[in-house]
């Protein structure tokens, strides 16, 4: 099969297809394509060595192995299909790999946090690697300690060994990345590349698509320059856009709830328990119907976890009585062992613990649902305290030009209960970071 690369690649990654510097630095907003342009020029790269009947690999690396299978071990196998050679290799998931069955060339796929494993590993014949969704790391030295690996396992055939990195610029423009990649673009070996949306003149961007983007454009200006247009606009003083959480008086009366979702923060000890009622609409809408919340301030005698598991239980019997429709997810702090304990042995329950990750990343979640247009609350006074705490949610103004910025930790527990369920449900109510 032949393909025609004029077709499949735009215009704007000329200079990247063409590359001949060994250290390649891809950043761009959503839907610029950089990740599909890599996959394709790996294979491309790979086919030289194929024809020769020699064999040649290719390691491909995330931050976090759980993302592998969704994200580049599915990428790698579209570009090989569009080279018409998906008979030819065969793809295994315990390792993930995808092997040429004729020479044995393989593409590797492993997760960062696995790097003994990594650094292990004598691939050998190596010709390029790829570090996806490269600002997850915390670093630039994390690459430093596996690229020198690689560079002993090169092909004996290969001039050198090509590293990749993509990734969409954090907000912060004081982000470790950012600074990196800065500082990279005056460096001999080392191509820049900078591509969004608007770069595509082959028609990938569908009208669906660019619907969406232009409903978050149009709904937070800034949060569309950072994630579509990749730019690190900066993180402001107020952690959101106030206006984007959206009062109701009531459901309006061409939506329907779907399920019941309650996310739950608690720290029973010297901080306020908080349970959210949301629940889901057939229009892909959430709605904070209802708020549980306890504050231990100034109390002399404070609730222990038995007692607010009593509480959360009958919230949720409350709840779902009110409004009849099924309880689809229970997620609670990953930190809090005694209440979700107290809660199993009272009513056999098991909440689900979050799968944190850093605060900047699981804001950032919250934030492109809310800039969708999809977030709401129903005007009660129980709901008031979620609506006050987010409006008051801010960044510390002395950590915004450090890497690692910090939120002022007062008064936000409902605020992390939201963070937990959006970071929980993302990829089932389709949010993207």
């Amino acid at each position: 099969m032949e393909i025609d690369i004029q077709k499949e690649i735009n215009p704007n990654f000329q200079l990247v297809w063409q590359t001949t510097k060994p250290y390649n630095i891809l950043k761009g907003g959503r839907n610029s394509f950089k990740s599909s342009v890599i996959a394709l020029l790996l294979v491309y790269m790979m086919i030289p060595y194929l024809n020769k009947g020699e064999k040649a690999n290719v390691v491909v690396i995330r931050k976090v192995g759980n993302t592998i299978r969704d994200s580049v071990f599915n990428k790698i196998q579209w570009a090989i299909a569009k080279f018409g050679l998906q008979d030819q290799f065969k793809a295994t998931i315990a390792p993930f790999k995808i092997t040429h069955i004729k020479t044995g060339s393989t593409f590797y796929f492993y997760g960062q946090d696995d790097f003994q494993k990594l650094k292990s590993n004598d691939i050998d014949d190596i010709i390029a690697v790829w570090y996806e969704e490269a600002s997850e790391f915390s670093k630039f030295e994390e690459f430093d300690q596996s690229n020198v690996t690689f560079m002993r396992q090169k092909h004996r055939l290969a001039k050198q060994v090509y590293f990749f990195w993509s990734y969409n610029p954090p907000r912060n423009p004081y982000n470790w990345i950012n600074e990196w990649t800065e500082g990279m673009k005056d460096e001999p070996n080392y191509l820049v590349h900078e591509s969004s949306y608007k770069d595509d003149k082959l028609g990938f961007v569908t009208d669906q698509m660019l619907d969406d983007i232009n409903r978050i454009k149009k709904n937070d200006y800034d949060y569309y320059r950072y994630i579509y247009l990749g730019e690190p606009v900066g993180l402001g003083t107020n952690v959101y856009n106030i206006e984007l959480f959206q009062r109701l008086d009531k459901i309006p009366d061409n939506e329907f709830l779907t399920g019941l979702y309650y996310a739950i923060d608690s720290g029973h000890q010297i901080s306020a328990t908080t349970c959210l009622c949301v629940g889901y609409t057939n229009k892909g809408n959430a709605i904070l119907l209802d708020t549980y919340y306890y504050s231990p301030a100034n109390k002399a005698r404070k609730k222990a976890p038995s007692q607010l598991s009593v509480d959360l239980n009958n919230f949720i019997k409350r709840t779902m009585k009110e409004w009849k429709v099924p309880v689809r997810l229970r997620v609670i702090d990953s930190a809090e062992g005694a209440l979700r304990n107290q809660y199993m042995l009272d009513y056999n329950i098991a909440l689900q613990p979050v799968n944190k990750q850093k605060n900047i990343i699981m804001v950032d979640y919250v934030q492109s649902f809310m800039a969708q247009g999809r977030l709401f609350y129903l005007d009660t006074k129980a709901n008031q305290i979620v609506y006050d705490e987010h409006k008051k949610y801010q960044w510390d103004e002395k950590t915004l030009q450090s890497d690692d910025p910090k939120v002022i930790k007062e008064d936000d527990h409902s605020v992390d209960a939201v963070k937990y369920l959006l970071l929980t449900v993302a990829k089932q109510w389709g949010i993207k970071v």
